[in-house]
């Protein structure tokens, strides 16, 4: 080959060889802005909502706190606190006093009560004399696990019924909660009919 030939072949693969395209930076800067900016707004929406909820609960009175002597533990367990709703209803969850805020939870159980202490969240203590029922569900808002996977003890609290969920670090502590709970219920149900 001559060097014009080559001169010519390499004119040809030139014009047929394309520069890159050039990235539209105002473009992409502008989609990650909206993007983040819808973000936040989905995310301020929930809070609000939430708020809103708590707003709505407000006639729910103080959470009791426990008895300075509340007596000697019948069980205790640790574990995780998934929520309270309203019960009979496991998607209607109650945020007020913080009964919405998941958390660990270290339950104890003595004759005066419940005792629900929770690490970075509002302690509580349910009086024998308002807990209503244990049994072992499947879930409460927000939280679904196996049939009988989480613990979820009624009790009442002013004018409403609450449902509490809790699930033990060690799941076969559930019925020996539930049978000790529901014990407790019939022994103070009996004892209040016959005076």
């Amino acid at each position: 080959m001559t060097p014009a030939t080559l001169l010519a072949a390499g004119t040809g693969l030139a014009a047929e060889q394309k520069s890159a395209e050039v990235t539209d930076w105002a473009a992409r800067v502008g989609w990650v802005v909206g993007l983040v900016l819808f973000v936040a707004l989905v995310y301020w929406l929930m809070r609000e909502g939430w708020k809103w909820r708590g707003t709505l609960q407000g006639d729910l009175p103080e959470l009791p706190s426990a008895p300075d002597v509340p007596g000697p533990a019948r069980l205790s367990m640790s574990g995780r606190y998934h929520g309270s709703t309203t019960a009979g209803q496991w998607l209607d969850r109650i945020v007020a006093h913080g009964l919405g805020t998941r958390s660990r939870v270290e339950l104890t159980l003595t004759d005066a009560g419940l005792d629900v202490v929770r690490p970075g969240a509002t302690d509580f203590f349910v009086p024998t004399t308002q807990l209503r029922e244990a049994r072992l569900d499947k879930g409460i808002a927000g939280k679904v696990l196996t049939e009988g996977g989480l613990l979820v003890v009624t009790w009442a609290h002013g004018e409403r019924l609450i449902d509490s969920g809790f699930r033990s670090d060690h799941a076969a502590e559930h019925n020996e909660w539930v049978d000790v709970i529901n014990s407790m219920i019939n022994i103070n149900s009996t004892e209040g009919a016959e005076r």
